[in-house]
């Protein structure tokens, strides 16, 4: 989501290079993901009797600096592609606008949205 949104907002249309950075946030995402859930089911194997809500809170809590270390290091990594005005920049400005946008979205909705549907699931 976050990508798309970053893409109409710079005006940029979906190109290769684009698409490529559509791939990269895809894995990054769903690596995070998959770190928190795993962090939550092994938090509920290890503690049967507590609670889940606060299981997924702490779980959330435990894996919040995980989660924003990806999210950082990919950011500094990708900015100087953001602010390139050289030869070939016009090829990488779409993917850098794709994935610092891609980041942000799921860097929030890895910490916010997914505890909450793993509740919501969990408890169906």
């Amino acid at each position: 989501m976050g990508g798309i949104v970053a893409l109409i907002i710079s005006g940029i249309y979906l190109s290769v290079s684009a698409i490529i950075g559509f791939l990269a946030i895809f894995a990054i995402a769903i690596l995070n993901g998959i770190v928190l859930v795993t962090f939550i089911d092994e938090l509920r194997e290890k503690y049967p009797k507590k609670a889940l809500k606060e299981m997924i809170i702490e779980a959330t809590l435990l894996r919040l600096r995980p989660v924003l270390m990806t999210a950082f290091t990919t950011l500094f990594g990708i900015l100087p592609l953001l602010y390139a005005t050289g030869v070939g920049s016009e090829i990488q400005y779409p993917l850098s606008v794709v994935i610092v946008g891609g980041i942000i979205s799921s860097t929030i909705l890895t910490l916010l949205v997914l505890p909450v549907g793993y509740l919501v699931v969990y408890r169906k």
